[in-house]
């Protein structure tokens, strides 16, 4: 963090930025539905005849913006750093639902930003396998260290099981 330029006296600086700060929504609505494609990130249980292949599908569009904040670094030349804005706008909305912000690189194809931004199913499945297959809400002792013990043993056995299940050579059990 810069000392103030004052000498660390008074009121510490307000950051300057070349143009009044926009919000989320402005960006996604100025450039309009055009802007936006469709994506799928993956198949859903429900078909329905205009959908026979049940897949879950949305518009989308990514913007680079550059988030203000006094506490981001910036880089050498004085800049704040570019990230990703991936934005959905359902044709059935009118205007945009859902934004998430991204550090991955400017040339991530928007089908991997989405599937990133839509794993929250696999997030929730793995989290429910914790608590009921595993064991994670089973712990009843009063110290931290217990605690930490189980929380660590339940979750190297989220992963040897996710392994397992990944291992294209394991047979089948039976």
């Amino acid at each position: 963090m810069r000392p103030p330029r004052n000498g660390g006296r008074g009121r510490r600086p307000k950051p300057h930025y070349p143009k009044p700060a926009s919000s989320l929504r402005e960006i996604a609505m100025a450039a309009g539905r055009d802007a936006y494609q469709e994506v799928a990130w993956r198949q859903g249980t429900r078909k329905t005849k205009g959908n026979p292949s049940a897949a879950m599908t949305s518009k989308f569009a990514v913007f680079v913006v550059r988030p203000a904040n006094r506490d981001i670094p910036r880089a050498d030349d004085g800049t704040l750093p570019a990230k990703l804005l991936l934005v959905e706008w359902p044709d059935e909305a009118n205007e945009p639902t859902d934004y998430w912000l991204s550090n991955l690189p400017a040339d991530t194809p928007i089908d991997q930003l989405v599937d990133l931004a839509k794993i929250r199913w696999r997030i929730e499945h793995d989290y429910r396998e914790l608590k009921t297959g595993l064991g994670l809400d089973h712990f009843e002792g009063r110290s931290w260290t217990g605690w930490n013990r189980h929380v660590t043993l339940v979750a190297i056995a989220q992963a040897f099981c996710t392994m397992v299940r990944l291992d294209p050579k394991q047979d089948a059990p039976a």
